[in-house]
């Protein structure tokens, strides 16, 4: 009876790999990594980026240069562009998840019901390449409205987001849909075409 009842386990199991379970599922590793945002405590994006990064998790945390005034001094400080969030970039599985919120300062991920939801790349190297070519910014408040708009030739080649006058100046809003957050560039002398 005994050799029924694990034959019968053994044949369960399989079934359950066959059909696709949570169980077969939480055995597959996804091979690719997607982008996410994980909300952290106000003020802990430098020490949440530094701990994922120790973790081996790769963080990206956008800063902004800003002139700070204190009664004795002036100074440039790196702020986050985007406050209390810090994207990461990692395989979705329920062990990172685990390490992801057990790092000082994170609050959850941000998605449905704290689960997480991926970010599209285009999104994240948007706002990776106008930090790294020192483009000047501004934040902008989050659009929901818009034609959506690519950037040709220079720089920015390849570069999304909605196209927006402003100032009589043309504009363009990269956002993070997820975290609704955006900033806006000049585009002024940039051919752009629709997305």
């Amino acid at each position: 009876m005994g050799v029924t009842q694990i034959g019968g386990a053994v044949s369960n199991l399989y079934q359950m790999l066959d059909e696709g379970s949570e169980l077969s599922r939480s055995w597959v590793t996804p091979a690719d990594k997607s982008w996410f945002a994980v909300q952290t405590r106000p003020r802990h994006e430098k020490r949440v980026a530094a701990g994922l990064r120790e973790k081996g998790i790769k963080a990206f945390l956008p800063l902004l240069s800003e002139n700070h005034r204190w009664s004795d001094r002036f100074r440039v400080v790196d702020v986050p562009l985007f406050p209390s969030y810090v994207f990461i970039q990692t395989v979705d599985t329920p062990a990172t998840r685990i390490s992801v919120l057990r790092t000082l300062g994170v609050v959850r991920f941000v998605g449905v019901r704290g689960s997480g939801i991926p970010i599209p790349d285009d999104q994240i190297e948007s706002v990776r390449i106008v930090l790294e070519h020192g483009i000047r910014f501004t934040p902008f408040p989050y659009l929901n409205v818009g034609q959506r708009v690519r950037i040709r030739g220079g720089s920015l080649e390849g570069v999304q987001g909605i196209l927006l006058g402003m100032n009589c100046d043309q504009s363009l809003i990269i956002s993070v849909e997820l975290i609704q957050r955006s900033l806006a560039i000049r585009v002024a002398g940039y051919q752009v075409e629709p997305a």
